[in-house]
């Protein structure tokens, strides 16, 4: 006998959140649909991801451990029901059915065809459901030469020349220290794309099926190198352009205790500040003359003092100049405590070691209570 699911009384209609009421199916795993699917639960609605039996999200099992749960799957179900269902069955999909006749939206992260054969695809579910927002996370999108190519963050920047803007040195290569393509391309386009399309239901009574393709949202990352590429000709290299490290003035120096300073003096009053607060000969304050010689000089002048000594100096002033904080330091330092960012805790051992909720883009009136 197939299990039933029932909506009723299991929403957060009353949470408070702004999409309160409203139903999400979660097909997804890993990063790009559960952050997607987890704004949502913050925002009020009521998220049902739907798993696999015995082929789980990776991340479930991905060290550091939490109770025996991926501490990082842990922080992307909060707030979240899930319910295992073979879907290869009758049974699973007679349990599915009514799910999909009251849902407000679908999320789901197969490679193209996967849903369809699953009888599952848009024009299916479509005719079951007319007003679902169907959302299809992919790397290439439904369509094109790549469509069903296998990929991760790291290929989707490779793909789309982000990557090659500022990767370092073959001898020392730079990976990003975000899942860029999975976060930045794939989530907040879903959310951004499935906001709109409620509210073109709202106009039509009709649903979509949005086609979001972590690859293509790359692109827009690229605006700077963009507009030079097209209107020069000159595409930019490997960091050697402002906002990769090719300007004395936007880039990374050592100070003397090995930390690093943050100079982001792109404006000329930040700069003129900068350049006189570490009295630069006036010689090299034309930063466009000799820039390797400007570089040098600021990268020998910062190493005569430790980073905390940079720092007093630089918050008194506008210079836009800071020391770069360890994570840990980011966490507990004065911004995330003023603003909140990790107060909420959505696990806590005896000991007294608690997991931080996500600290999501979503403003205070609208999250859920």
């Amino acid at each position: 006998m197939a299990e039933t699911i029932d909506w009723a009384g299991k929403t957060n209609r009353d949470s408070g959140g702004v999409l309160s009421g409203l139903r999400v199916l979660d097909f997804s795993t890993q990063l790009p649909g559960p952050m997607a699917s987890l704004w949502l639960a913050e925002a009020g609605a009521d998220v049902l991801r739907i798993a696999r039996p015995g082929d789980g999200d990776p991340l479930a099992t991905m060290e550091p451990l939490w109770e025996g749960v991926g501490a990082a799957y842990r922080m992307l179900a909060h707030g979240k029901r899930s319910v295992v269902l073979d879907l290869k069955t009758d049974a699973g999909q007679a349990t599915l059915a009514p799910l999909l006749e009251t849902a407000d939206i679908l999320i789901e992260q197969f490679r193209p065809g996967v849903m369809e054969r699953l009888g599952l695809d848009w024009e299916t579910v479509h005719r079951r459901n007319p007003r679902l927002i169907y959302c299809s996370i992919t790397g290439f999108g439904q369509e094109g030469p790549l469509a069903r190519v296998a990929g991760h963050d790291l290929d989707y920047m490779a793909e789309s020349g982000l990557l090659a803007l500022s990767m370092g040195s073959a001898e020392q290569p730079v990976l990003p220290p975000a899942l860029i393509a999975d976060i930045a391309a794939g989530a907040w386009p879903a959310v951004m794309n499935i906001l709109a399309a409620l509210l073109q239901r709202e106009r039509t009574g009709e649903g979509l099926h949005l086609d979001i393709a972590m690859t293509d949202g790359l692109f827009p990352l690229a605006w700077w190198a963009l507009a030079e590429g097209f209107a020069t000709g000159r595409w930019p290299g490997n960091g050697d352009r402002l906002f990769t490290g090719g300007r004395p003035r936007y880039r990374l120096y050592e100070a003397a205790d090995g930390r690093m300073i943050a100079v982001g003096a792109i404006e000329q009053k930040f700069w003129d500040r900068f350049c006189a607060l570490i009295d630069l000969p006036q010689d090299l304050r034309d930063d466009e003359a000799d820039p390797q010689a400007t570089i040098d000089a600021i990268g020998d002048i910062l190493r005569t003092r430790p980073s905390a000594a940079w720092q007093r100096l630089f918050e008194e002033e506008d210079c836009c100049c800071t020391v770069v904080a360890t994570l840990e330091e980011a966490v507990s330092g004065a911004h995330a405590r003023a603003r909140g960012l990790l107060s909420k805790a959505i696990a806590e051992r005896s000991d007294g070691t608690r997991l931080a909720a996500l600290p999501l883009p979503l403003c205070p009136p609208l999250r859920r209570r």
